[in-house]
């Protein structure tokens, strides 16, 4: 089994600013560790909603709060952290093979998310009870 640390990361953005604002940059496959195939965000959620609640096979993510804050629960089935995402500048990045849970976002959160797939349902594990049968059964593609 992998250690969490080696399948997230926080990273943090270039600010670029001057007196007319701030300018955050995020490249795919320079600030971000792959190519970017899909970008899709999350608003209008509240502290009770839990968004997220599955692993994915195949797909890896960045989490940028790009207004407002969130928390996001990672967990590998043997080690779970709570990230707060507070920082337009700062970005969870999360392998695959995670389980993820985004939740507790602020009346303004707007949560952007970068992966390096397109959609595909059948790569995703939507129950927590299969993902950790998933990880005994095959303990190294986890």
């Amino acid at each position: 089994m992998h250690k969490l640390d080696e399948q997230i990361r926080i990273l943090d953005f270039p600010e670029m600013g001057d007196e007319r604002g701030n300018l955050v940059v995020i490249e795919g496959g320079i600030a971000v560790p792959f190519d970017v195939k899909r970008i899709f965000y999350i608003y209008g959620s509240d502290t009770t909603i839990r968004r997220g609640c599955h692993s994915n096979l195949r797909s890896e993510f960045v989490l940028v709060n790009v207004a407002g804050t969130s928390k996001v629960l990672v967990d590998n089935g043997e080690e779970k952290r709570i990230i707060s995402l507070d920082k337009p500048r700062m970005g969870l990045y999360i392998k695959n093979n995670v389980w993820k849970e985004m939740y507790d976002f602020s009346e303004d959160s707007v949560l952007l998310v970068l992966s390096n797939e397109h959609y595909d349902a059948s790569e995703y594990i939507r129950s927590y009870e299969d993902y950790l049968a998933r990880l005994k059964e095959a303990p190294e593609k986890a």
